[in-house]
């Protein structure tokens, strides 16, 4: 059986490591993600986990040497968060696109300017068509759980493509709950045996990889990938019904609450999707038709399935924890498009909060509600994000 153990969601991601039975960790330490690493060594350090640990010089070598184990048939893990994951930027495409099923861990920070050490996903959007499977958790349990998932998902060997878990950094990362930390017995019935099935080390086989690539090739080699990552939705799929079985957790790649009669309904990612679950549940009491739903898989986006929960509906209020410049934010993009794939009328709201590590607390969702059904009511469009949690009088113009 598993042994309950009060862990923040670095700790939890350590654990889900340790568990998953990696054989080599390499990384850089960043606030908010250091004690995911710390963690793993103290673990090796006590004997409770044996695994090769490699502190690198950089985030770029530590990933660098992820790829190089990977390739030769080890199973891997690093981590990361803001600065560090734009300096692996270069080798992230040259990981997914080697299809090495690495895992890294993404603790969500502002990137800069200005610098700031709290979160938002600036950092994890900047790698959103680099090729990796993205899973956005929103609890310590989740974090762990989804590491091992996570596992399973990129080496099988119909997707073969990299993740990474993103957890908000000190929201979730330094938050302590109660985990469920399978036992390795337990563990053993999901994760089981690292079967190569890709890259290995062979004397007698000697091969290349990420080689300069002419216009000949790389089109396909690019759908090649595509490919793999569309694969991945049905193995999410599977995989985690296949972990609801062992652990009696059960998830999916978008979990909604309330979404039934909704009339409005909230669409968002990460930690924030505890606050709006509360919101609604308060404002369903009161009589509102409104729900919620949260993007667990932002990559490979689930179109069809937010397609089918937003039939019916009349507004949706998507919350992006990121600024696109001049433009709408990339989960905003994602819902546009899978309603246009379900040919779904609503009128859909873009909105911004909780950058920088601002608070989205209660007050925060009812307004984004309460904005969305005002201009749904006037028979608005949207034309420009809504800044919904901005302090208007502190903007400069002419800076």
């Amino acid at each position: 059986m598993g042994v309950i153990k009060a862990l923040d969601g670095n700790a939890a991601i350590a654990h889900g490591v340790m568990r998953s039975k990696v054989q080599l960790v390499a990384a850089y330490p960043i606030t908010p993600q250091t004690p995911i690493v710390e963690t793993i060594a103290s673990l090796i350090d006590k004997k409770e986990y044996e695994a090769t640990y490699i502190t690198a010089e950089s985030e770029h070598s530590a990933l660098s040497a992820i790829i190089g184990a990977a390739s030769t048939g080890v199973r891997t893990f690093t981590a990361s968060a803001s600065h560090g994951l734009a300096l692996m930027h270069e080798l992230t495409g040259t990981c997914s696109a080697s299809r090495l099923p690495a895992v890294m861990a993404v603790v969500s920070r502002a990137i800069p300017g200005p610098m700031a050490l709290w979160c938002d996903h600036s950092d994890i959007m900047t790698q959103r068509d680099q090729g990796w499977i993205q899973l956005f958790a929103k609890s310590p349990q989740e974090a762990l759980d989804f590491t091992m998932i996570a596992y399973r998902v990129s080496e099988d060997e119909r997707v073969l493509t990299p993740t990474m878990v993103d957890i908000d950094g000190f929201y979730c990362s330094h938050l302590t709950e109660r985990v469920d930390v399978p036992s390795e017995e337990e563990a053993e019935k999901f994760i089981g045996d690292f079967k190569v099935v890709n890259a290995h080390l062979d004397t007698d086989m000697p091969y290349a990889m990420n080689n300069l690539t002419s216009p000949g090739i790389f089109t396909e080699i690019k759908r090649s990938q595509d490919l793999g990552m569309r694969a991945a939705s049905g193995v999410l799929d599977e995989r985690f019904e296949e972990f609801g079985n062992v652990f009696g957790r059960r998830y999916s790649r978008i979990i909604c609450d309330d979404v039934e009669d909704a009339e409005t309904v909230v669409v968002c990612m990460g930690s924030m999707s505890g606050t709006a679950k509360h919101v609604v549940k308060q404002l369903r009491a009161s009589g509102k038709k409104v729900g919620v739903c949260r993007i667990v898989a932002f990559r490979p986006f689930p179109s069809r399935e937010l397609s089918g929960v937003l039939r019916g509906v009349r507004n949706v209020a998507v919350i992006d924890r990121v600024s696109a410049m001049g433009s709408f934010g990339p989960l905003y993009e994602e819902v546009l498009a899978a309603m246009n794939y379900g040919r779904i009328g609503a009128n859909a709201y873009s909105f911004v909060a909780g950058l920088g590590g601002r608070d989205i607390w209660e007050q925060t969702i009812e307004d984004v509600i309460a904005k969305a059904e005002e201009l749904g009511a006037r028979g608005e469009t949207c034309q420009a994000p809504i800044w919904i949690d901005l302090k208007e009088e502190k903007v400069v113009y002419n800076a």
